[in-house]
């Protein structure tokens, strides 16, 4: 079933969309605060069609998220009460656990982390805001973590230039069935624990 190569191609037709910035922007800013997929979607594919845009295209996903996780934090602070029934029945309660949990232990880390790492961005968003933790450290957090994976992505993909576009046309679909096999254990031990 190849169900990830036709949609990495879709993915490349909207990444040479004139409006592409705009959607990455929209979509990187909404995945900081509530949406679930990740800008990286738009993001590798934009570079992929426009290399020599391409830390144009990292900045803009920074900067975006950035401000998404500053709304995400002010969700927290302001109205958690109001969406915490929602994350409570929803896949997004241990995850928001977690954060409180790492917030706890490593404060500024744990936002930096949660901005590079595939973890739940919006999770540690809202839950810096609902513990308070000072917002200038959580920007900078948000900021360098954020950056170092959004650069990272547009480096990676401007560097592997048509060599790496070709190893994910072969390779696109045993990457997306080992991505849904890894997400479905995360979950399934997550809902058994």
């Amino acid at each position: 079933m190849k169900i990830f190569s036709w949609l990495y191609a879709r993915a490349l037709q909207w990444s040479r969309h004139r409006h592409a910035a705009w959607y990455l922007g929209g979509l990187s800013f909404a995945e900081s605060s509530f949406f679930p997929i990740p800008p990286d979607v738009i993001l590798a594919p934009m570079c992929l069609a426009e290399p020599k845009r391409a830390w144009w295209f990292a900045a803009l996903t920074t900067i975006t998220s950035v401000v998404g996780g500053a709304l995400g934090y002010l969700i927290g602070y302001f109205a958690f009460d109001l969406i915490e029934p929602w994350i409570a029945g929803g896949k997004y309660w241990q995850a928001y656990q977690a954060a409180v949990a790492w917030f706890g232990e490593w404060g500024f880390w744990a936002v930096l982390i949660a901005g590079f790492s595939p973890i739940p961005y919006k999770a540690f968003t809202i839950s810096a805001g609902v513990l308070a933790m000072p917002f200038l450290p959580f920007i900078l957090a948000s900021a360098v973590g954020r950056g170092a994976r959004f650069f990272l992505v547009a480096g990676l993909i401007r560097w592997g230039g048509p060599r790496m576009e070709g190893m994910i046309k072969e390779y696109i679909d045993r990457i997306g069935w080992v991505t849904v096999l890894l997400l479905a254990l995360f979950v399934a031990y997550h809902y058994f624990n």
